[in-house]
């Protein structure tokens, strides 16, 4: 008897784990990242990404750009500021600026400079090298890279709703600027709409 109780006890619980695993629990797919997917019709991945090629697209493609390759006979340099979220919702903005930034990488058209907090982990790099580092290798001090012009912007949103029905309403504006003269020497604009309808129909 107490053999067939050691027999069965497993049995049960391998039983009773099946069933309470078949009943319910999470399921996770993984999905292709570039994906579009919207659940709750907040900013998303997608949202960021899109707007980062928009607002590239028209920077790198506006008449700025040709006319800072001919006064001064090489690729403009940029920086990527501070774009503000004035939105209701928690926005990672760091990862528009990274998509901003990548985009205009991707382009070849500009120069992209660090961010000052890459940048101080880049001097202490070169402070140690001073002293590690041999003679014919060690990144010299004096040689950075100044940037000629600082992209600014914001985020801000509109929200319509009626009921369980809502539109809403993005708009990043940003504007470039020359770092010596203070001159706007480009301002563009990206906007994206979206429709969420929470209505249930029955058929």
């Amino acid at each position: 008897m107490r053999s067939v109780c050691k027999t069965l006890v497993p049995l049960l619980t391998v039983a009773a784990l099946a069933l309470w695993s078949g009943c319910g629990g999470k399921t996770v797919t993984r999905v292709d990242p570039g994906e579009q997917i919207d659940l709750s019709g907040s900013w998303n991945d997608i949202d960021s990404q899109n707007v980062a090629a928009d607002l590239v697209a028209q920077i790198t493609g506006a008449a700025w750009v040709e006319n800072h390759l001919v006064e001064a006979g090489k690729r403009p340099t940029i920086i990527v500021g501070t774009i503000r979220n004035r939105t209701v919702e928690h926005i990672p903005m760091k990862t528009l600026t990274a998509d901003l930034e990548r985009a205009f990488i991707t382009s070849g058209r500009v120069q992209l400079v660090a961010s000052p907090d890459e940048r101080e982990q880049v001097r202490q790099e070169r402070a140690e090298q001073q002293d590690f580092a041999s003679q014919e290798t060690m990144a010299r001090w004096g040689r950075e890279h100044g940037a000629d012009y600082m992209l600014l912007g914001e985020l801000n949103t509109i929200v319509d709703q009626e009921g369980k029905t809502q539109v809403k309403y993005y708009q990043t504006d940003t504007y470039l600027v020359d770092l010596e003269t203070n001159i706007k020497v480009w301002a563009g604009q990206t906007k994206t709409k979206k429709f969420i309808s929470n209505r249930k129909y029955r058929s």
